[in-house]
């Protein structure tokens, strides 16, 4: 019988940790919560959750001193699996306060939505069910948003979103207020979403098990 593949799931002290493990169990992954460096190093993918502001979660990783873990983890082209703010995480720099940088494994900034400017005005954060679209150049064939149908509903929490340098890494679009903006990535080994599959029903946990069956995870 062949080893259970482990994916751990980066607790650092920010992030909806537990709902990401639910969902893990609920597809049958075998993830852990840990940053222990040792254990990401050895893992056969990671899960980089989030909820909260930028410069405080860089923070925090600098402080557990997983910044160049992470870093190197993707460079072994295992897969990483990024949600809300972990999807941030992974790009360049952020707006948010002041400029802060990021763990930069994707080109682009992170920016906070305009309704200062805005007619007519909208909420910000977001938070509540929108759509995600398929971008022009992509389809969803093949990546862990296949099987899903275009428009289809997801769950949101957020008041900035990230706009990659390269289009081609986006993998799904939404619009909020006046702005369209990329809600998910797909980058090399590298999969994240703006928004929270474990907290958008049965459709978001296939976005779960469809990332682990492509990855042979599962």
């Amino acid at each position: 019988m062949s080893k259970s593949k482990k994916v751990v799931i980066i607790d650092y002290q920010l992030g909806n940790l537990f709902s990401v493990k639910q969902a893990c169990d609920a597809v049958g992954i075998n993830a852990e919560l840990s940053h222990d460096k040792e254990a990401i190093a050895s893992a056969d993918a990671i899960i980089l959750p989030g909820v909260g502001a930028f410069k405080e979660a860089m923070e925090n990783l600098s402080k557990l001193e997983l910044v160049s873990s992470l870093r190197e983890f993707a460079s072994t082209m295992k897969p990483v699996f990024g949600v809300c703010l972990g999807q941030q995480l992974l790009f360049t720099e952020s707006e948010e306060f002041e400029n802060c940088y990021g763990l930069d494994l994707i080109p682009g900034v992170i920016k906070r939505f305009d309704n200062l400017n805005a007619s007519p005005k909208f909420k910000v954060p977001q938070i509540g069910w929108n759509q995600i679209e398929v971008p022009n150049k992509r389809e969803w064939d093949n990546t862990p948003l296949q099987s899903l149908n275009a428009k289809e509903f997801m769950y949101f929490v957020h008041s900035y979103y990230v706009k990659p340098e390269n289009d081609d890494v986006v993998c799904s679009n939404t619009n909020y207020g006046n702005v369209s903006y990329c809600s998910s990535v797909l980058h090399s080994n590298i999969f994240s979403t703006q928004f929270h599959p474990e907290k958008s029903g049965e459709k978001g946990l296939t976005i779960y098990k469809n990332w682990a069956i492509q990855n042979n995870i599962i």
